[in-house]
């Protein structure tokens, strides 16, 4: 291999390779062009092997059919691919969290097709970064991200607004949006910031953060698309749509391009435009604020922003002197920048708060001086590009003084118009961006390979996870089951040592994760690839003991805890067990089988109080209550999809009655000799043999009756 393999998520919006509808709603926007513009750079350099943008493949009449493609070329060794999660039909970000632990199972099902894992992932935005966090546990690879906007900062830019907290958790699922942050951050390795500023004064808001795992690495622009005018001629559909509107189109122009969003501050530019007679008299005022067909149409934030925009033209009688074209092509674009540069306009970006400002560099690299807000991104690229002035954008006086300054001197004009143009060549290269990140990656990786040589002893490290590409799985209860004959058990491990990493190991146990790890010490039983623990109701993976979370997501379905445990409290022959036997999803109560009634009568009390739950009794001695979804039987079968293992290649072993679901179906199941009586009734079933021998040896004769062996393995031998 040459290079890098990177594997970046971006879930949300729209996103094609070629004319993105940047503005066409409130998720397509600056993030998707960064991700288009980051992974063709990347797959550019020669330091990079491939790179695959991961995104939702969308089947919705209301847009186009590009969204339903699984692929499509990015440019040289990069290709963005498209992958089925949710309901079919497009959605917006906040809608989406429910479906993201799909978003990761189709993820690992495309890798194992590839047959190759990444050497990192690089998640974009929050709903991406908890896709991320889940990827990166799971296969054991190192997690970059790039958070392009934080729900506490415009969290706390909306409550000074005015809005209320209810308000807000409602229409943007701030503390989902955030709790998924703050994880992140814990984890990442990596985490690209684009100034200071947001390094330390927006990420600093965020408990897990970490500085030292921040590098500011700024975004570059395409400076063969952005150009000063007579570079490349206007096409004239661009100044008509702007000057339709217009009495006096020749006067210089402010441009502001911007999604209609509240955070965006449209509607206190205009109040700024309009309170202002010298600035009414300078220059016209254009907004291109995404697309539309009719506001009352659009989503209800969006509507409202720009009804109230129209609602401050009126009020100032602006009409003639500001600009709002319906729609635009990508493509229009850089047109507007030249356009305004043409007019010896300035460009403004108001924005309550901007983690870095792609328009402003866009502006620049165009020759239009800027305007923007003193929050965020603005102030390092006024910095490096001194093109421009930073204003306090929740004043509209202060907005309005700005934009004067930059109009009123000519010559001040032209020196910022050329000192934008080489501030962007110098500072705001996509070629510049991507050498300064792979130098970082390059140092991330070199930190994981050391940490995965410090675990070489042991074949599970934490480095790449073997299961993307195990061909067969030994999934064995432990007590009574793996353990109990330390001769047998010994001959067991020697072969899964020997078979490597095509033939995965699981054990799936009553115990849980602290008790498993005991016993397994214990009885020199090395990590297994797979922790099914708590009777299904929890799975962790390998040396590093990394949680599955969308299993929990998947068996909190219908789980009421605290009512079952209160149903439960006074129903004969059931005693709770000790607090360390208790589990967020498992009650577990000794059992007294004279007194205790039968599970269907249990099963009836329970539904007549509208409790839903599984119960599980083994030994004739312990009940275990689940939630509906969870068992060591739906937990195996959770792997064979997650994994994409078909259920014919689990082989599953166990004793007792916790056993049983996991025994029976399409997995090829070995019931050992020294099982319980509840296993009686499977007898004679097709795929569930009942061995002679006891424990792991049990197991090994299961295996060899169904041929069960990793290739060039042989029993005999072994």
């Amino acid at each position: 291999m040459s290079g890098f393999y990177v594997l970046m998520l971006s879930v949300h919006g729209l996103i094609r390779a070629d004319e993105p509808e940047l503005g066409v709603d409130a998720d397509t926007g600056g993030q998707t062009l960064y991700v288009l513009e980051l992974a063709r750079a990347l797959g550019r350099n020669t330091g990079v092997e491939r790179v695959d943008l991961l995104t939702r493949l969308v089947e919705d009449p209301r847009v186009a059919p590009d969204y339903a493609r699984p692929a499509e070329q990015l440019g040289q060794r990069a290709q963005l691919v498209r992958l089925p999660f949710g309901p079919r039909r497009y959605l917006r970000k906040e809608a989406l969290w429910n479906h993201l632990d799909q978003m990761v199972d189709r993820t690992v099902g495309y890798l194992r097709e590839l047959g190759r894992l990444p050497d990192v992932i690089h998640s974009h935005y929050a709903d991406a970064g908890y896709v991320g966090v889940q990827l990166s546990q799971l296969l054991g690879i190192p997690l970059v991200h790039t958070g392009h906007s934080l729900g506490r900062c415009k969290r706390k830019r909306l409550l000074a607004l005015g809005r209320s907290a209810q308000t807000l958790e409602r229409q943007y699922n701030f503390s989902h949006r955030i709790a998924a942050e703050e994880e992140v951050l814990a984890h990442a390795s990596l985490v690209v910031t684009s100034t200071q500023q947001e390094s330390t004064e927006q990420y600093g808001l965020y408990e897990s953060y970490q500085s030292g795992h921040a590098a500011v690495i700024p975004p570059g622009t395409d400076t063969s698309r952005f150009m000063p005018p007579g570079r490349m001629p206007l096409e004239p559909h661009v100044p008509a749509m702007v000057d339709r509107f217009l009495s006096h189109p020749r006067k210089p122009l402010i441009l502001a391009i911007a999604r209609p969003e509240m955070r965006k501050n449209l509607v206190r530019l205009v109040t700024a435009y309009g309170g202002s007679p010298r600035l009414r008299e300078m220059a016209n005022l254009a907004i291109v604020a995404g697309q539309r067909e009719d506001i009352r149409t659009l989503e209800e934030d969006q509507a409202k922003v720009l009804t109230d925009l129209l609602l401050e033209v009126d009020r100032y009688d602006l009409w003639g002197r500001v600009a709002l074209p319906k729609q635009h092509g990508s493509e229009d674009v850089p047109q507007f920048y030249r356009l305004a540069a043409a007019r010896r306009g300035v460009f403004v970006n108001a924005a309550l708060t901007e983690p870095f400002g792609l328009t402003l560099i866009e502006a620049a690299a165009s020759g239009l001086p800027i305007v923007a807000t003193a929050d965020g991104g603005p102030r390092d690229i006024v910095a490096a590009c001194d093109n421009g002035v930073l204003v306090d954008a929740m004043d509209p006086a202060d907005i309005a003084a700005g934009l004067e300054s930059v109009l009123s001197d000519p010559r001040a004009w032209q020196r910022r118009a050329r000192r934008g143009i080489a501030g962007v060549a110098r500072h705001y290269t996509w070629d510049a961006h991507v050498a300064k990140y792979l130098k970082h990656l390059g140092r991330v990786l070199r930190r994981n390979r050391k940490q995965v040589r410090r675990h070489l002893a042991d074949r599970l490290h934490p480095g790449p996870s073997p299961l993307p590409f195990v061909r067969r799985m030994l999934v064995s209860d432990i007590d009574n089951t793996l353990i109990g004959d330390k001769p047998s058990l010994v001959t067991l491990m020697s072969m899964l040592q020997r078979c490597g990493h095509e033939f995965g190991f699981a054990v799936a146990t009553g115990r849980n994760l602290d008790s498993t790890l005991r016993v397994l010490r214990q009885w020199s039983v090395r990590v297994p690839d797979v922790l099914i623990t708590s009777v299904g109701s929890e799975i962790h993976y390998g040396r590093e003991l990394k949680p599955d979370v969308g299993w929990r997501n998947h068996i909190r379905y219908q789980w009421r805890r605290d009512a079952l445990e209160q149903a439960l409290a006074e129903v004969p022959g059931l005693s709770l067990q000790l607090p360390e036997s208790q589990r967020e999803f498992k009650l577990s109560y000794d059992v007294d089988p004279d007194a205790m009634p039968a599970l269907r009568t249990l099963q009836a009390m329970l539904r007549a109080q509208r409790l839903s739950a599984k119960l599980i009794y083994s030994h004739e001695s312990f009940l275990d209550v689940l939630p509906v979804r969870a068992s060591k039987g739906q937990a195996v079968r959770y792997l064979a999809y997650k994994w994409g293992l078909p259920l014919g290649n689990f082989l599953v072993a166990g004793d007792s009655g916790n056993d049983e679901e996991m025994l029976l179906g399409d997995t090829l199941a070995v019931v050992v000799g020294n099982h319980s009586p509840e296993l009686a009734t499977l007898r004679g079933l097709e795929r569930v043999y009942f061995a002679n021998a006891a424990h792991a040896a049990g197991i090994m004769e299961g295996i060899a009756h169904y041929g069960f062996v990793c290739q060039g393995y042989s029993m005999e031998a072994g």
